[in-house]
């Protein structure tokens, strides 16, 4: 009949069982990577955040860009895009190759990590990327200032061919997919 007492581990605590396991542990040797430069937002108590920002004319900033945009459904398109490079985006043809989370950055921020992010994708030849601006629900009147912002700053991008919401799964409302060009 075999001994049910249960099994005993040395006198060693879990600390000592990991050093004792790891001991032979190196670390990889550096491959020449260039670490990407990683902007945190400050924190910032809500209650003194009261940015105003102009949301009537978005349209109207986006009325010289050659392409179509329709913001009942959050669509681009650059003029001369085949509908089904549209319909590849939406059903993640291509897959996100690079992601750009702008929560809690002013609008200043935003954009400037916007433009940065897009220039680094350009150079990595980086053809879809998401960009989550978030939905809004702590901004005034529940109006996303960067969601409202975001259409017309990546319409005034030349690298930009099309952009949609994002897929319920990936942020939905929340989330912009991009279309870049690849240069």
């Amino acid at each position: 009949m075999p001994d049910k007492t249960p099994l005993q581990i040395n006198s060693l605590d879990e600390a000592s069982i990991f050093r004792n396991l790891m001991q032979d542990v190196r670390p990889l040797a550096d491959a020449g990577r260039i670490a990407p430069e990683v902007v945190l937002p400050k924190q910032q108590a809500k209650s003194r955040i009261k940015e105003v920002v102009e949301l009537d004319g978005l349209t109207d900033s986006m009325a010289g860009l050659k392409g179509r945009y329709d913001p009942e459904t959050g669509v681009f398109a650059r003029s001369g895009l085949q509908k089904e490079v549209l319909r590849r985006l939406r059903r993640d043809y291509w897959g996100v190759q690079a992601e750009l989370d702008l929560h809690g950055l002013t609008r200043d921020a935003a954009r400037t990590s916007l433009v940065r992010f897009l220039e680094h994708c350009g150079h990595q030849h980086i053809r879809c990327v998401r960009i989550i601006h978030g939905k809004g629900m702590n901004s005034p009147d529940g109006l996303g200032v960067l969601r409202q912002l975001l259409p017309a700053w990546l319409a005034q991008r030349d690298a930009v061919l099309a952009f949609c919401p994002a897929p319920p799964s990936d942020g939905g409302s929340g989330a912009v997919v991009v279309l870049l060009k690849i240069v």
